[in-house]
């Protein structure tokens, strides 16, 4: 295991690929940690990428602050990790509040991202009003009492009646509840419409057909944003298409880092 030690957080973080490939950094969703994006590393593992996958704040074995949070925080953190292991130029691939951290990243460092991934994401999520009332039903009930709706929202039905959802289940009440409120308040907080307005640089936008936490249309619309972007749809997938679709979300994410990116 590897621990980041930075200013305000110690981020776990690992690095699988080839050590001299381009970096192609991944973010996780909130209530998930770096495991995530497992069935994709095994995938790309001998495609020559140097593949870095890091827990956020407050999730997975990084450390846990206070909340609040906010997007600066996250983004923060993040830079300081990318320094830390030298990394001055990436493809950036991020889910959800993951997608929402590599859009504020590119614009903050437009040299430091090539390429954008935004799987499952938007520029805002939600309306503040809505994040509230979670983050108060989750200080009266733990994120035990919202487990099953949450994962209606991530996974399809098919994949919910598997034996596999059952682990992601255990991921998510796991998440400390400080960390998992803490970025609530960070997404409740963000509206990056402005910003990825202003973005030139090649995007891919993944939907899952089936997510209910991002649906098709908000992900399509932000990816929209960004001109000449690319979007796609994988169908029979919710919010964690890497989980559910692995070999879908590899196949568009090789088109777009060999057609776009030609790297």
């Amino acid at each position: 295991m590897r621990i980041a030690r930075l200013t305000s957080a110690d981020l776990h973080w690992r690095e699988d690929g080839d050590a001299k490939g381009l970096p192609i950094v991944f973010a996780n969703s909130l209530g998930t940690e770096l495991r995530l994006w497992d069935k994709l590393i095994d995938r790309l593992g001998g495609e020559g990428y140097r593949l870095i996958r890091f827990d956020k704040r407050g999730h997975g074995l990084s450390s846990c602050p206070q909340a609040p949070y906010t997007m600066d925080d996250l983004v923060r953190d993040t830079e300081e990790l990318l320094d830390r292991l030298g990394v001055s130029s990436c493809v950036f691939v991020g889910l959800s509040i993951g997608g929402m951290i590599g859009q504020s990243l590119a614009s903050r460092q437009p040299e430091r991202v090539k390429g954008l991934v935004l799987s499952n994401t938007a520029a805002k999520m939600g309306e503040a009003a809505m994040w509230q009332e979670r983050i108060g039903r989750i200080r009266d009930g733990g994120i035990e009492s919202l487990a099953d709706p949450i994962l209606e929202r991530w996974f399809s039905e098919g994949f919910r009646n598997g034996d596999e959802c059952l682990a992601w289940r255990h991921m998510l009440t796991r998440t400390p509840t400080e960390g998992y409120i803490g970025c609530c308040e960070a997404i409740a907080g963000t509206d990056l419409t402005a910003a990825t307005s202003a973005l030139r640089l090649p995007v891919l936008g993944i939907g899952g057909s089936d997510d209910l936490a991002s649906p098709p249309a908000l992900v399509r619309a932000t990816t929209d944003l960004v001109p000449g972007s690319r979007y796609v749809e994988i169908a029979g997938a919710g919010h964690l298409p890497c989980v559910e679709r692995p070999d879908a979300f590899f196949d568009h994410l090789m088109t777009f880092l060999k057609e776009d990116l030609h790297v």
